[in-house]
């Protein structure tokens, strides 16, 4: 993997994801590998963030659900490029998170997605956000797979 290569600007990614300011939490995707099931975006974590204001005032950290919903997000992303383009996944359950490193303005977020099961019904991924070499967050989330025209 090379860290400089943009395989989806953050214009591509909108035309996938369905989110928008402040809820649009890829900025990018560095990576990806179909037969593998795998994807790597990033999120640039800035001080202008919207909820650093109240998340908290002085000592600001990324709040832990929001990191999830940005691996929620990768592997939206990841399912639509596996050809489910006229679907999209709609968040399930989350088994197994665990946050083991505050995120603060300053930090790059690499969001790391592997399709465990991936169907036109649902699926599950192995997710884990990264900031260098540390683990800053780590989940499986489930999903179902909601046609574009019903939401």
């Amino acid at each position: 993997m090379n860290g400089n290569t943009v395989v989806l600007s953050t214009k591509e990614v909108q035309k996938i994801l369905p989110h928008r300011y402040p809820f649009l939490l890829v900025d990018r995707v560095i990576h990806i590998d179909l037969e593998a099931n795998e994807i790597i975006c990033v999120k640039n974590v800035t001080v202008n963030e919207p909820f650093f204001q109240g998340h908290f005032p002085g000592a600001p950290i990324m709040p832990g659900v929001l990191i999830l919903e940005a691996l929620a997000q990768a592997g939206g992303i990841l399912v639509h490029q596996k050809g489910y383009d006229k679907k999209i996944a709609v968040l399930l359950n989350i088994t197994g998170a665990k946050f083991r490193r505050p995120v603060t303005p300053g930090d790059v977020l690499h969001l790391h997605a592997k399709g465990l099961h991936i169907s036109g019904n649902g699926g599950k991924i192995q997710a884990k956000a990264m900031i260098g070499e540390q683990i800053a967050a780590e989940a499986e989330l489930s999903f179902a797979m909601v046609d574009k025209e019903k939401l």
